[in-house]
């Protein structure tokens, strides 16, 4: 059975539940995906299904549900409820180890939103802005989520700045006074911003992310299969997930291997590693990487004999 984390208030920054009164709808409650990651604030750690992010944290908001992420049926059933306001959900997992939907999920998810009259939010944070090759990730299937979380790479990584982007039936509801943040709206961090996003454009990243993971997962997929059981990613944002053998440190032994030979890969879940270069890296590069990382494996497999 679905353990559902103690319901918890929708983001009221979205202002998705006054988008619907203002129809005249009680829509109060939010809906997630099991396995998300949406940051480390009280209401994300309130959304989240995973142990780490909830022990020792509380006392949680009410008004959460999560539904079984890639499952269309149970999410179609749970948007019935009219007491829904939006879904919010990742276009590809990533702390949860770079996890990718069936193809069609987005899209339905899409449907599903419209059909029940409940915004759909994607969170683009860690897969948009040319991480899986598109400038958002939801576009692998041509959708258009109500609203769109962006961050980390929309400053190219030199500065705090993110944004929401929405549809003015959305963005009108926050009136002023009603939402603000002591360094939002700043000169210096709005002008990095452009900056990074003419780059994105200028220097073709998203084409460069697209062929170097095509690069990246074809040599990740000929390392030995008794460490490496599984690679999955999208433009550049991928994970290999090893054979731990009950190990829950194994992902992390096997990256300190790949730091002894000048690589940085973040573990997670115990099993998996996630491979997540700079958009500007070169194919020259990516062969150094994979032929660290084969040395790495190397060394790994002979420190479990």
């Amino acid at each position: 059975m679905l353990r559902r984390p103690p319901r918890s208030t929708l983001m009221r920054s979205s202002a998705a539940s006054d988008v619907y009164k203002r129809q005249g709808i009680n829509a109060e409650y939010g809906l997630f995906a099991t396995e998300n990651f949406h940051g480390r604030t009280l209401c994300a750690v309130s959304a989240s299904t995973d142990p780490d992010c909830r022990t020792h944290f509380g006392p949680f908001v009410p008004n959460i549900d999560v539904v079984p992420y890639n499952d269309v049926s149970v999410l179609d059933a749970a948007l019935s409820d009219k007491n829904v306001a939006a879904f919010i959900i990742e276009p590809i997992q990533g702390e949860a180890g770079v996890v990718l939907p069936s193809d069609g999920y987005l899209q339905a998810v899409r449907d599903a939103c419209t059909r029940h009259n409940v915004l759909m939010v994607a969170d683009e944070i860690q897969t948009g802005l040319g991480r899986t090759g598109y400038m958002r990730a939801t576009e692998h299937e041509n959708v258009r989520a109500d609203v769109v979380l962006l961050g980390k790479a929309l400053s190219g990584g030199l500065y705090p700045v993110s944004a929401v982007l929405a549809d003015r039936c959305v963005m009108d509801v926050i009136t002023p006074g009603t939402h603000g943040s002591t360094f939002g709206g700043s000169v210096l961090a709005s002008r990095v911003a452009l900056a990074a996003l003419k780059a994105l454009e200028t220097d073709d990243m998203l084409a460069n992310s697209v062929a170097r993971g095509k690069q990246l997962r074809a040599g990740l997929r000929t390392l030995p299969s008794d460490v490496v059981r599984e690679v999955r990613g999208r433009g550049l944002m991928n994970a290999i997930v090893i054979e731990s053998n009950g190990d829950n440190g194994a992902a992390s032994a096997l990256c300190l291997h790949f730091a002894e030979h000048g690589l940085l890969a973040k573990p997670t879940h115990g099993d998996r590693i996630r491979f997540t270069p700079p958009l500007v890296i070169s194919e020259q590069q990516v062969d150094e990487c994979l032929a660290r990382i084969a040395r790495s494996v190397d060394d790994f497999r002979a420190s479990r004999k």
